[in-house]
């Protein structure tokens, strides 16, 4: 008896020690809420709605947990395989898909007010949702975007673009060849280290959409003649024009700012969020701008994978997540979280905020794209991640460098990437 008591003993402690929250003898729910908020204005409008949350809500507390973009997809499958998953969970709708069909994640649908429902579009609702399920809360979005140094724009006597009268794909390439001089100047700089969703949304504007659904279900890959738009501009820029730099095609971002602030390129398309970057780094007088990517076919059509905030199935109290979801949700708390990440909201009632249609910072042009985005193409595929990974990075790669050409890279990407497709499909 005395061992059988200290087994029911040990096996309470350890329930203690999983990662969910709990309810304490007074009662009191305790959630637990991993961010991947990062910079210092998003971290602190994350803890700061806790705590509003915490002193008006005394009985059901929530802990504010950091988490880290870098390592979010294995950390997540670790805590979820190993009953320690936080009760609320900050993530992107790309890295959903598994989780979701892995039963991990709560389907949200009867959980969410309707509030919240109407206020989000079904654009941005269709990002999070897998099979009959919704799996997470698309709040923020982030549209590809070109900034540009404006003096050098303004003396080369090019047409600004705008979102009503925005840059075909073939206006984009001849302009960068008209900026660049050929020696060590260059119209654009693509910073492509991580090629394939940059590419796999913007071709969105082309018509563009590689992965193909068919009646059973099934997702195969085609790589057609909408789908060549983008990556043709971007290796013929780098390869034949030479108006885009050769060197920066595996650089990030942020890497190529301090040649951007030193006048080697005219141009960089970058995630908005960059902004903050350029506003903080960019030399005293350096005028720069912010103009919506090329449009094609389907004008300024591009694809977004939403930050997301998602309910760990086996959270004790799923009905005071959602609660929290709601309240961190609210309009005037979108625009708090928009604004410190300088991103766009998904809600409604957020994007009408004068703050984020200022002409400052390029705030209204993002507003202004907020109609167009949709879905990323990958959402939903089933095996992307190794796809992208071991596929679609290395060929892209390839291509864009001038190693291989556009008939190699179709093969590349849809025969061996069909067979890495049916693994996840049988």
């Amino acid at each position: 008896m005395r061992a059988r008591w200290l087994l029911v003993v040990l096996g309470l402690l350890l329930a203690g020690c999983t990662g969910g929250g709990g309810t304490a003898t007074d009662g009191t729910i305790t959630l637990r809420f991993q961010s991947l908020a990062w910079q210092d204005e998003s971290v602190a409008a994350n803890k700061a709605l806790v705590k509003e949350w915490n002193a008006t809500h005394p009985d059901v507390k929530v802990e504010y947990v950091q988490g880290s973009w870098d390592s979010v997809h294995d950390q997540l499958l670790t805590s979820f395989e190993g009953g320690e998953a936080p009760d609320i969970i900050h993530d992107a709708s790309d890295d959903l898909a598994d989780f979701a069909y892995g039963g991990y994640l709560a389907d949200l649908r009867e959980l969410l007010p309707e509030r919240l429902k109407s206020d989000i579009p079904q654009r941005s609702w269709d990002t999070t949702t897998f099979g009959d399920g919704i799996y997470g809360v698309p709040f923020l979005q982030e549209p590809r975007v070109l900034i540009a140094n404006a003096k050098w724009l303004r003396e080369a006597g090019v047409r600004i673009p705008t979102p009503e009268q925005p840059w075909s794909w073939a206006e984009f390439r001849r302009i960068t060849r008209q900026l660049g001089d050929g020696d060590g100047k260059y119209g654009v700089a693509w910073p492509l280290k991580e090629p394939v969703s940059a590419t796999l949304n913007l071709s969105l504007s082309a018509g563009g959409q590689l992965f193909h659904r068919g009646a059973d279900g099934k997702v195969t890959i085609r790589f057609e003649a909408a789908d060549e738009t983008v990556p043709r501009t971007i290796h013929d820029q780098a390869n034949t024009d030479h108006s885009a730099s050769p060197t920066t095609l595996g650089s990030g971002g942020s890497d190529t700012l301090p040649g951007f602030f030193g006048g080697r390129y005219a141009m960089v398309p970058l995630g908005f969020s960059y902004r903050q970057q350029i506003a903080q780094q960019a030399p005293k007088g350096f005028e720069w701008q912010v103009l919506p990517a090329p449009a094609g076919a389907d004008g300024l059509t591009q694809g977004v994978s939403p930050q997301t905030l998602s309910i760990a199935e086996d959270t004790q109290h799923p009905r005071e997540a959602a609660e929290f979801i709601d309240f961190m949700l609210r309009p005037e708390n979108m625009v708090r979280l928009a604004s410190g990440d300088w991103m766009l909201p998904t809600g409604a009632e957020a994007l009408k905020s004068p703050s984020l249609r200022t002409e400052k910072d390029g705030w209204a042009t993002g507003t202004a794209l907020a109609g167009h985005l949709r879905s990323a193409p990958a959402q939903s595929v089933r095996g992307y991640p190794e796809w992208k990974d071991k596929v679609a990075t290395p060929a892209f790669q390839e291509y864009y460098s001038g190693a291989i050409d556009l008939a190699e890279l179709r093969k590349r990407l849809e025969k061996d990437g069909n067979l890495v497709l049916a693994r996840y499909q049988r």
